[in-house]
């Protein structure tokens, strides 16, 4: 059932993964929205500003400055599994508690530019290789035993083309 906030936990809604293989089209939309997402969030970081990061896009949400360091975690952990997919026959992955990381110490000190270079080095490489991928490969798969599914790296790629576009939609919250 919806609750009231739901409109701004979900800003652009739920995930919606794939349901049959994705077309050339819809792979190179979501490669976009990869390559694009660092130049977003840093546009979004400078027009919410310092001060205003350090404030949770809805109540008892994250900070602003707590999400652009959790895409980078996020992003970084799926590029690893990415990897492992390529390289290992169905590998189960390691879940990590996103909400423990965010609670780090060096979060709320360190400036959210190291992570908005973190990820656009990370997405050059990652979006570098996932354009390399052949269709046999879009299909391998990974395990993860946090929520018990096996996913195909396109149902990944669509899964984090979405979760770049759901927080830069919370750092939107900040700026309005």
């Amino acid at each position: 059932m919806p609750t009231p906030d739901d409109h701004l936990r979900f800003p652009i809604g739920p995930p919606q993964l794939p349901t049959a293989p994705l077309t050339p089209a819809e792979r190179a939309e979501y490669l976009q929205q990869l390559a694009d997402l660092p130049g977003d969030l840093g546009a979004l970081a400078t027009q919410v500003g310092a001060e205003r990061l350090q404030l949770p896009y809805r109540p008892g949400g994250w900070t602003g400055q707590q999400v652009i360091h959790h895409v980078a975690d996020s992003h970084l952990n799926s590029y690893c599994r990415f990897r492992l997919a390529l390289t290992e026959d169905n590998p189960t992955i390691k879940p990590y508690e996103e909400g423990a990381w965010a609670e780090l110490p060096d979060v709320a000190t360190v400036p959210v530019a190291v992570s908005l270079a973190l990820l656009t080095s990370l997405h050059n490489r990652w979006v570098t290789l996932l354009h390399q991928l052949t269709e046999a490969q879009w299909q391998r798969t990974f395990y993860h035993p946090g929520n018990g599914r096996t996913s195909t790296l396109e149902e990944a790629l669509a899964l984090y083309a979405w979760h770049g576009r759901h927080h830069a939609a919370h750092l939107a919250l900040l700026a309005s």
